[in-house]
């Protein structure tokens, strides 16, 4: 009988290992169980040599969680208020720049990549993508899947100790109201948002159409007075838990040779981006362009669905910063392939 759920044991011991990371998150009361419990677990199990495997599109379709939250924030209000976005938004070619600048040589001089890993590990876009455009320009795909892991790992790591030390923010907080409290109504919107923007965003083609294809209803949604609310905690809970074991499995059957050089390599990218992004947010915030929170948030370089749950949970602005990271993951999906090869037709 065939495994309609795609079950198979890799996949049953990462769901294995994030549920054991959930479990001692919450037992010793540490914060953000939901979405560290799983990286951990998944990632605990994946270097004592663990096979491990992603939830594929049932992990996407948790992603539409975060896309109808982000799309319900997107309010008449919100659209009266873009033009404030415009300085902020026009520096984010300027802040890949100065990635690229830094990020490349650090990988190519500095661990001895090869031109095609070394320029696409240093693009923080899409983790997906830059695999495939890495690849087809002649990059290491695994080096690439370790590099891009790590940096989302670091910067998701990295943040919420920031949050808390400089803006008080409270990681034990619900990031929404409990679903008893939300009514039927606005479930049964939300859930068709979800399922119908992610499907007709997949039909043509757009790039992270499980965030992106839910954003875009939910705000047709929201702009037009039907939906008014948030999705419940306990659905961003999960949507938690999915995007944490995602992270987590990138690392299954890493060895010690990639841990000394493309995990290390990760790593020191990620305190570097740390670095360029607390001086853009500076600049920024005394520039009296955006509040502090807002502005970090923005420019930090992780994930698309991962900085969404922690702005959610920071309470910050969801559409200032979901629009400064699409455009980024926009610049880099579509410059860097054209970009890299003008250079090397130069060379």
């Amino acid at each position: 009988m065939p495994n309609l759920w795609g079950l198979d044991a890799p996949r049953l011991t990462a769901i294995a290992a994030a549920s054991v990371g959930v479990g001692v998150f919450l037992l010793f009361g540490w914060p953000l169980p939901f979405l560290f419990g799983p990286m951990a677990g998944c990632l605990l199990a994946s270097l004592a040599g663990a096979k491990l495997r992603g939830m594929g599109s049932v992990g996407d379709g948790m992603r539409t969680i975060l896309g109808v939250a982000v799309g319900a924030a997107i309010t008449p209000a919100l659209i009266q208020d873009l033009p404030r976005m415009a300085v902020t938004l026009s520096l984010i070619p300027v802040y890949l720049i100065v990635v690229g600048a830094l990020g490349y040589p650090l990988l190519r001089r500095g661990f001895g990549l090869d031109h095609a890993t070394a320029w696409y590990g240093a693009m923080p876009g899409g983790l997906q993508d830059m695999m495939i455009f890495g690849e087809e320009a002649g990059g290491d795909p695994r080096a690439l899947s370790l590099l891009h892991a790590t940096r989302v790992m670091m910067v998701v790591m990295l943040a919420p100790p920031l949050l808390w030390a400089f803006w008080g923010v409270d990681l034990h907080s619900a990031p929404g109201q409990p679903a008893s409290s939300t009514p039927v109504g606005q479930l049964a919107l939300m859930l068709v948002a979800a399922l119908g923007g992610w499907r007709l965003a997949k039909a043509v083609g757009l790039f992270g159409a499980s965030i992106l294809g839910p954003m875009i209803a939910t705000a047709v949604l929201s702009l037009s007075g039907f939906i008014t609310m948030r999705p419940p905690a306990e659905a961003i809970w999960a949507a938690q838990v999915f995007i944490g074991l995602a992270v987590g499995v990138r690392y299954s059957g890493v060895s010690f040779y990639e841990l000394r050089r493309f995990v290390l390599a990760g790593a020191l990218l990620s305190m570097l981006l740390a670095l360029l992004t607390v001086a853009f947010a500076e600049g920024i915030y005394l520039a009296n362009l955006a509040p502090q929170l807002e502005a970090f948030m923005a420019f930090a370089p992780g994930g698309q669905a991962e900085m969404t749950v922690l702005a959610l949970l920071a309470g910050a602005d969801l559409a200032f910063i979901v629009a400064h990271h699409v455009l980024r993951i926009v610049l880099v999906i579509t410059l860097s392939p054209v970009i890299d090869r003008l250079w090397l037709r130069k060379r």
